[in-house]
C-alpha cells in the first residue's frame, strides 16, 4: 500500500496506556488471526494451545491504601536498530516498510532469536522449533487493510497506527500531540512509541490535629525541586496526589492551611510514595 506521490508509509504504533482498560481484545483478536493459521511466506501459525504476539502487561504502582493498576499492551516495537536481526541476518529482515519479519524457514531451530529481545516479545514455537514474533499483520496490509488485527480489535482506540512521516495522516497528529515515550530499557529506537507509561507519585491525606473527624478540604500541598514548584489542594476527602513525577528524585513537600502549622518534610521516589496521613497541628500564633 503506498500514500501520497507513491511514497512507501513507514508503520509505526503509538500506545496510549491511559486508555487501556485490560479487556485482553488486541490478544484474542492476534490469537484469532495466527493461532493454527499460517500466513507464509511472513509467517508461520501460532500454536493450536493458544498464544499471542502482543501481550497485555499489568503493572501494579504503590501501596495500600493507594494502590494503582495499569495495562501495558506490548507488541514487538520493530526496533530501528533490532538486536534479532543483528543476532541472526540471515533469518531475519527489515521490510521497506519497516516491518521486521522473521523468515519461517531460514529461522528454524534458531533459540538465539528468541534471546536476543530487549523486551521479551520474541516466543518459541516449540512444536515448529522457530522464534515468532509480531509482524504487524503485514500479510494484511499487503492485502490493503489500514491496520493490524489488534488496533482494529481495541475498543478504547489505545492502539494507534500509521505513518509518522506523513504530517498530515491522524497518526501523526496524535503522535505529536501526546509526547511519544520508549518502553523501558528504552535501547535499540523502537518505533513502537507509549504515552502515559506509569510514573512514580507521591500521595497522602491531611488531617487538622483539632478536627481529627472532619475532612481536612482546600489545603495547599506544594512540591518543590530545584526552585520549581508544583501546586494542588486537598479534595473532599482530604486526599492529595502529585503525579506524574520523575524517578528516582528527591523533592520537598510543604502543607500550609490558615490558623496551622506549616508541616515541610523531604520525599524521594524511589519507588511510589503513600504518605499516610500528615496531620496539622493548630497554631498558637494563627499563622
Amino acid at each position: 500500500m503506498k500514500t501520497g506521490m507513491n511514497k512507501q508509509p513507514r508503520y509505526a504504533m503509538l500506545i496510549e496506556v491511559d486508555r487501556c482498560i485490560g479487556c485482553y481484545s488486541c490478544e484474542l483478536a492476534c490469537c484469532d488471526e495466527h493461532s493454527g493459521i499460517s500466513h507464509l511466506p511472513i509467517a508461520a501459525a501460532l500454536p493450536q494451545s493458544g498464544g499471542s504476539w502482543i501481550s497485555v502487561r499489568q503493572k501494579e504502582t504503590g501501596s495500600y491504601p493507594k494502590v494503582k493498576v495499569n495495562y501495558v499492551p506490548v507488541p514487538c516495537l520493530q526496533c530501528a536498530e533490532a538486536p534479532c536481526i543483528k543476532a541472526a541476518p540471515d533469518a531475519l529482515y527489515r521490510r521497506e516498510d519497516g516491518i521486521v519479519v522473521i523468515d519461517p524457514d531460514k529461522a528454524r531451530g534458531r533459540r538465539e532469536i528468541a534471546k536476543s529481545c530487549p523486551y521479551g516479545v520474541i516466543s518459541w514455537n516449540e512444536e515448529l522449533g522457530l522464534a515468532q514474533k509480531c509482524t504487524f499483520c503485514a500479510h494484511l496490509l499487503d492485502a490493503g487493510a489500514r491496520e493490524p488485527r489488534c488496533v482494529e480489535a481495541c475498543p478504547t482506540q489505545t492502539l494507534v497506527f500509521g505513518d509518522p512521516e506523513d504530517p498530515t495522516s491522524p497518526f501523526a497528529q496524535r503522535l505529536a500531540a501526546v509526547g511519544p515515550e520508549k518502553l523501558p530499557p528504552g535501547v535499540a529506537s523502537p518505533v513502537v512509541l507509549y504515552s502515559s507509561l506509569p510514573k512514580p507519585y507521591i500521595a497522602g491525606d491531611i488531617a487538622f490535629g483539632d478536627r481529627m473527624a472532619e475532612p481536612a478540604v482546600g489545603v495547599e500541598i506544594v512540591l518543590e525541586r530545584g526552585g520549581n514548584a508544583v501546586r494542588c489542594t486537598s479534595d473532599a476527602f482530604g486526599d492529595f496526589e502529585f503525579t506524574p513525577l520523575e524517578p528516582k528524585t528527591e523533592y520537598t513537600l510543604s502543607v500550609s492551611h490558615p490558623g496551622y502549622a506549616l508541616h515541610r518534610q523531604q520525599v524521594r521516589t524511589d519507588a511510589d510514595s503513600h504518605l499516610g496521613t500528615i496531620v496539622l497541628e493548630h497554631s498558637a500564633s494563627g499563622r
